[in-house]
């Protein structure tokens, strides 16, 4: 199998311009492709998983990725997918984004010896004079066209700001700016991008003639990939400072059934075949497939030792077992109100309820348990000496659980 049908088999492709160039780049090791990441946190989250393992699939192929980060662009905001203008960072936020995304990256991609470029577009789009930019670069784009892009079309009710208009012209310029630097001959994107990447496309083609050699590829699904990446309490990041390697593992050891093997396909390295033998597991089988794609996933952000601990963790928890790597709460004196504080401040504090008042219903309604004891009165209280040790595990339903200690 060769790595464009593997891509194909595995559910990663959706749209692309001239497919035989595409294959005979990819397949033989020559294309020099990028994706690019707006540093819009200081960290990379699961929404971007899609990206960087196929980045390292097409790397261990032969192929040569570049890694984009948008130093310069996340100071305009994409409008793609938004409802309203994203806000506004200083330069020194983006600068300290765009360290924390190397530093993650070099996980998935190998940097060393020219096998892959990491670079920054606030290295040529913050120092353009905007008149010549108009006429180099402008004349090559026509508004009407622009205004029926989908990431454009959504925002015209609502309103689109000039400053966000301009997102699509700086994006395509990134392109042209990599294939004259670089040698960058694809790009790859979420199918919600489709419209911004095509620009680069034929800004690249009409200003360098029609013989010069840029395609495009997009990411099937990779809009909810970018989903993926929030749950009720927040994003699940690859820091894991923001998302412990126990969170990040109980986050894919919970995906829905319908998406176990998709996730699978698209994010782990397993080969094919063996998947394509879970397409017959059912039932409590299912289970032992989530375990799979949480180690499997867990182990490529964290490495192997976190991804036994996390591992351990979770099936002593469902055991009824001691989980020594489960994400810990720790409260402090202030927390307690004359010596005591109610299992409903405890849920709020230990991030499992966002309000008392959320927290009342969980309590309510049977959902809350204190080492493996249901809680259904919401007047319990607990003194510092209830926390002491190694604290006690308090859960909100099945998925959701702290160590709370002092």
């Amino acid at each position: 199998m060769t790595i464009y049908d593997e891509l194909k088999a595995r559910g990663l492709l959706a749209q692309l311009t001239d497919e035989e160039e595409i294959k005979e780049l990819i397949n033989n090791g020559k294309a020099t492709f990028y994706i690019g990441f707006d540093p819009t946190a200081d960290s990379l989250h699961v929404g971007h998983f899609m990206a960087l393992c196929l980045m390292k699939r097409l790397q261990m192929a032969g192929n040569k990725p570049i890694a984009l980060i948008g130093g310069g662009t996340a100071m305009i905001g994409d409008p793609s997918g938004r409802s309203d203008m994203r806000t506004m960072m200083t330069k020194e936020t983006i600068d300290h984004n765009v360290e924390c995304f190397k530093k993650q990256m070099s996980r998935f991609i190998d940097f060393s010896d020219g096998k892959a470029l990491l670079v920054n577009n606030a290295d040529w789009l913050l120092g353009l004079n905007y008149v010549e930019l108009l006429r180099d670069v402008g004349v090559h784009f026509s508004v009407n066209r622009m205004l029926t892009a989908e990431c454009y079309k959504q925002r015209m009710e609502k309103g689109l700001s000039f400053l966000e208009f301009n997102y699509m012209i700086m994006q395509s310029y990134d392109f042209l700016a990599l294939y004259q630097k670089y040698g960058c001959n694809m790009q790859f994107g979420g199918d919600d991008q489709w419209s911004n990447m095509l620009g680069g496309t034929e800004l690249i083609r009409r200003k360098l003639g029609k013989d010069a050699y840029a395609m495009t590829i997009t990411l099937l699904l990779n809009s909810e990939g970018k989903k993926m990446g929030k749950t009720q309490k927040g994003a699940v990041w690859l820091d894991p400072n923001k998302t412990s390697p126990f969170e990040f593992y109980q986050y894919w050891r919970n995906v829905a059934d319908a998406d176990v093997l998709k996730c699978l396909r698209m994010l782990t390295f397993l080969p094919l075949e063996q998947i394509d033998e879970m397409d017959k597991w059912e039932g409590s089988q299912l289970n032992q497939a989530k375990e799979i794609l949480a180690y499997e996933l867990t182990k490529l952000v964290h490495g192997e030792e976190e991804a036994e601990k996390a591992q351990a963790s979770a099936r002593a928890l469902f055991a009824g077992g001691d989980a020594a790597e489960m994400p810990t709460c720790e409260l402090k004196e202030e927390d307690f109100l004359n010596g005591t504080i109610d299992i409903l401040g405890v849920l709020v504090k230990a991030g499992l309820t966002a309000s008392r008042s959320e927290a009342r219903r969980a309590v309510e309604q049977g959902g809350v348990t204190v080492e493996n004891e249901k809680v259904t009165d919401i007047k319990t209280v607990y003194t510092p000496e209830s926390f002491a040790g190694d604290g006690i595990v308090v859960k909100r339903g099945k998925k959701n659980f702290k160590r709370v200690k002092m």
